[in-house]
């Protein structure tokens, strides 16, 4: 079964149990997923499908950061719509397997004391591996702790 058919039926049980603020986030999710599939011109693979949902919440967030402190609906929307998101969203991976990836990484390209200006090369080779599992902000950061 596809996301966009979960999504679907996630969509059809919350207007059968009439919460019209889940159905309306559900529905911005189907509409972002069916537009990539049309993008795309053939199904969405999963990882598509979950880099679809990661970016939507990642937009609902600036959304929340971004709205004036005194528009209080603007913000209680956004949390209701990241609370529906997240139960499609993948898993992000943990600090520590981040870690763990990099560690691979470094092994990888054989560098045994890794300094600051590698970090060039090592995010080459370790973006690709972490990509749709983890959040480049996190990888950042736990990269740069291991460079200290």
């Amino acid at each position: 079964m596809s996301k966009i058919d979960v999504v679907r039926a996630a969509m059809v049980e919350a207007m059968k149990a009439k919460d019209k603020a889940r159905k309306d986030s559900l529905s911005m999710l189907l509409s972002a997923l069916k537009n990539a599939e049309i993008d795309k011109r053939e199904p969405l693979t999963e990882e598509e499908a979950d880099a679809v949902v990661k970016k939507e919440i990642k937009q609902t967030r600036e959304t929340y950061e971004l709205a004036p402190a005194d528009r209080d609906d603007i913000r209680a929307e956004a949390e209701a719509r990241l609370a529906v998101y997240k139960d499609f969203a993948p898993e992000d991976m943990s600090g520590e397997q981040i870690a763990q990836v990099i560690k691979e990484v470094l092994s990888e390209l054989g560098i045994e004391k890794p300094a600051p200006s590698d970090k060039g090369k090592i995010m080459k080779v370790l973006m690709p591996k972490v990509k749709g599992k983890a959040d480049g902000k996190v990888v950042n950061q736990v990269l740069a702790e291991l460079l200290k």
